[in-house]
């Protein structure tokens, strides 16, 4: 189960309710949080983000003493993450779909600078005991310039290129 990513989350629903909260943090605290729980391009992190609080002088002049603009971006919090817990609770933390990214690149690369048999020849070589020497010599077999061809399309595609720049 999730219990440590549930922790985290029920954390961060208790800060709503602390003295000098500070929404501007919290909201890129929570982000942090919800990106490694359900990954870059959650739908909740598009949610955290929507969450302001109006400065405006409308919202300075409201009739009703009530303070409600701050409370209504924290009910918005704590309703995105009592949602993002009862998700966790029920079905799990989610697959990353990172891997399945990367091994578009890689395989759109593939695509791209081999023939369709020899591409095919190269996952029929994948899951055998001698995978890397058998997929080396395939590929030297194909020119001298394939391999630095694949490696060139992998390294320039522009998620891939998105990520590293994120690592350093």
């Amino acid at each position: 189960m999730a219990e440590k990513e549930i922790e985290l989350l029920k954390k961060q629903i208790e800060k709503l309710d602390k003295k000098g909260f500070d929404l501007e943090a919290w909201k890129k605290y929570t982000i942090v949080i919800i990106a490694r729980i359900f990954g870059d391009h959650s739908e909740k992190i598009r949610q955290i983000e929507k969450i302001t609080y109006d400065y405006s002088s409308w919202a300075l002049r409201d009739t009703t003493g009530d303070s409600s603009y701050l409370e209504t971006c924290k009910k918005l919090g704590r309703e995105i993450l009592e949602a993002s817990i009862d998700e966790l609770e029920a079905f799990g933390v989610p697959r990353k779909e990172e891997g399945s990214q990367f091994f578009r690149i890689i395989y759109e690369a593939l695509e791209d600078e081999l023939k369709g048999s020899q591409v095919k020849e190269i996952r029929n070589i994948l899951g055998s005991e001698e995978d890397k020497a058998k997929v080396m010599e395939k590929l030297k077999s194909y020119g001298t310039e394939v391999a630095p061809a694949v490696l060139a399309s992998i390294l320039c595609d522009p998620l891939f290129v998105k990520e590293l720049r994120e690592i350093r």
